[in-house]
């Protein structure tokens, strides 16, 4: 009953088990058979729990445990699954268990997956202890072995150690030789990277991937199209990495453009290469990019993968169609995973939808999803940009009581904000002197902005002197101290701000607003205004203005204007604020009846949200404005953000 020829028909089955429930069938069949304590049954069906169906790991460990004698692939098998897992601590307990056996010594494997876990870990001391253990072993010459510790050093960060291993490796192949160069690039150690990949006896693609991997992550992004230029065989990973590259660091239609050449040569785009590029739309708000896309999603038949799918569902909320985010988001029923939910509460809150948001949250946890950290910040993110503060501290205190989620620093930010934006500064300010983790000057910087929004000098003075303690040479702080004492007329203290920034060379980040028209993405920087599209742009605004002067009242707020200047001159420099000039484009160019839709790094000041407000009303439009905090959906003189941003 037990030769190993009568389980073969077992194991075929096996192999097609892709739930736990249908593990479980089949594992009960073969117990009344007692071919269950066959070792390469075992064997495989640990395997299978462990390694191929995602959350049969705790059944995985209960088979281990029910096991009489595990030998060492039964060992390595739960150990590696335990490694590739949320919680590796748990490999160690079981790979100490393993030594103690004389039975199911460790291996090569064993110190593979063991050095995997303390990189996951990011342990340095589980690590060297580990590398101290191999070397009793007489398996750290071991090529596999080796290559895991030059990575486990890597992600530790301590690329010295990881070079001094390699630098010991008898014969080291190009898996080491990989290893190398992309743990020097873990550790910011660009010049050894650079020194390990010219000095390669050999290369392959995976050696150029990983120098254009590291090189876009570094935002190297010059040095990156050397190596992709260089390369004699591209690859899907290679395509994917320079469009994924070019859409973190801004570079929108570059990713676009890299996009457009994977298809035109032929190459079928893959899962990484569709979120990157439905990142870039995200972020630079292509809504009608997005759309060609998503039919080019649905007829390839990427729709049910589900990265992809969130992907989709987050362009269409960030480029402010929630009605289609709505749709995708529905249309993923039975796929939704922690990250939809997430997604779409985080979408509504973008665009002021609080109790919506809200509403979802609770349908979320109807469903049987835990909501997690990220989930949380959504949640009050939302509570924030709506104005609902009982709600908010309901949340923040459900999150560690109910949950046992330990708030991080973005949460007690996301209270700081709800307090800042309600206007209710002082009540911010002791919240965070009073918070139980140091503060950080991202949090000083949020109550900073509140400061500056409600123009409240006295408190925006002893938040500033606590930035300056922190990070002394951000310039954005001192622009916004420099707002507060502009709106405020002290053009003594904007002075001393302004002469101090340019004793210490720093430099204002430029306001700039993108726009999309006819599939193509239009740039606009205030101050820059140079070249025909610029000029089309400035003599469409200049009409725009006079119209709005004579039928609407327009008086611009000079007050926005943060120099002691001329009227006339104020004037002008508000009126050519990014945003003005690229709903005018926009006007210029676009269809009648079309919503526009603009995407500005900066907030939007008060003066251009009165501009959008007329401009909406005159014109007859809609346009559609998302900032650095939310979107502005303006539509017959008023704003969706109901003046509360």
């Amino acid at each position: 009953m037990n030769n190993p020829a009568n389980l073969c028909p077992s194991l075929s089955i096996l192999k097609h088990c892709r739930t736990l429930k249908s593990v479980k069938i089949v594992h009960a069949r073969l117990c009344k058979t007692g071919v269950d304590t066959h070792p390469l049954f075992a064997g495989k069906l640990l395997l299978h729990c462990a390694i191929t169906i995602s959350d049969a790991l705790d059944h995985a460990r209960r088979l281990f445990l029910h096991f009489p004698n595990p030998d060492t692939f039964m060992y390595n098998t739960l150990i590696r699954g335990f490694t590739e897992s949320d919680t590796p601590h748990n490999s160690f307990w079981l790979f100490d268990e393993m030594r103690r056996k004389s039975v199911a010594p460790p291996d090569s494997f064993s110190f593979a997956f063991m050095l995997k876990a303390a990189a996951n870990l990011r342990s340095l001391r589980a690590g060297i202890q580990l590398h101290c253990q191999a070397l009793v072993q007489g398996l750290d010459t071991h090529v596999f072995v080796g290559t895991t510790m030059i990575s486990m050093y890597g992600e530790c960060g301590h690329a010295h150690f990881a070079r001094q291993v390699f630098d010991e490796m008898r014969d080291p192949n190009a898996v080491s030789w990989n290893a190398i160069i992309t743990s020097s690039f873990r550790c910011g150690d660009l010049k050894l990277a650079k020194a390990m990949f010219d000095a390669m006896p050999f290369r392959n693609s995976t050696s150029y991937n990983a120098m254009l991997a590291g090189y876009t992550k570094a935002g190297l992004l010059d040095l990156a199209m050397e190596v992709f230029s260089a390369m004699p065989l591209k690859d899907d990973v290679s395509w994917s990495t320079m469009i994924v590259g070019f859409a973190h660091n801004g570079c929108f239609d570059e990713a676009f453009r890299f996009f457009r050449d994977l298809q035109r040569i032929g190459m079928r785009p893959n899962e990484v290469s569709l979120t990157g590029v439905l990142s870039a739309c995200a972020d630079a708000g292509a809504f009608e990019f997005g759309k060609v896309l998503h039919g080019f999603i649905e007829k390839c038949g990427f729709s049910n993968i589900i990265s992809v799918a969130n992907a989709l569902l987050d362009t269409y909320s960030k480029c402010g169609n929630i009605h289609m985010a709505r749709l995708v988001f529905e249309m993923m029923l039975h796929q939704r995973n922690i990250v939809s939910w997430t997604t779409m509460i985080a979408g509504l809150a973008m665009q002021g939808y609080g109790e919506e948001a809200i509403e979802l949250f609770h349908k979320m946890k109807g469903c049987g999803i835990v909501p997690d950290g990220i989930t949380f910040i959504s949640i009050l993110y939302a509570c924030s940009h709506s104005g609902l503060i009982e709600e908010g501290w309901k949340y923040f205190s459900m999150m560690k009581d109910m949950y046992g989620i330990e708030p991080a620093i973005e949460h007690y930010g996301c209270i700081v904000d709800l307090y800042g934006r309600a206007g209710q500064l002082q009540k911010a300010y002791d919240f965070v002197c009073q918070m139980p983790v140091a503060p950080t000057s991202i949090i000083w910087r949020t109550l900073l902005g509140a400061c500056s929004i409600h123009n409240n000098v006295k408190i925006g003075e002893q938040v500033r002197k606590r930035l300056s303690e922190i990070d002394p040479t951000n310039s954005g702080d001192h622009v916004l101290l420099s707002n507060i004492y502009a709106v405020a007329g002290k053009w003594r203290d904007v002075a001393t701000i302004r002469r101090s920034m340019r004793d210490q060379r720093m430099k204002k980040n430029p306001g700039w607003s993108m726009i999309e028209v006819d599939k193509t993405m239009y740039g606009f920087v205030a101050g820059e205004n140079q070249g025909e599209i610029a000029e089309e742009a400035n003599e469409k605004l200049t009409e725009i203005m006079l119209r709005l002067r004579v039928e609407g009242g327009y008086v611009p707020e000079l007050k926005m204007v943060l120099h002691d200047l001329e009227e006339e001159e104020k004037e002008d420099s508000v009126s050519r604020h990014s945003e003005k000039l690229a709903v005018a484009f926009g006007m210029s160019r676009s269809c009648k009846g079309s919503t526009i839709k603009i995407v500005k790094n900066l907030r939007i000041c008060r003066d251009c949200h009165a501009f959008m407000k007329l401009v909406s009303k005159l014109y007859k439009l809609e346009i559609l404005v998302r900032d650095r905090s939310r979107f502005h959906f303006f539509r017959d003189g008023s704003c969706s953000c109901r003046e509360y941003w």
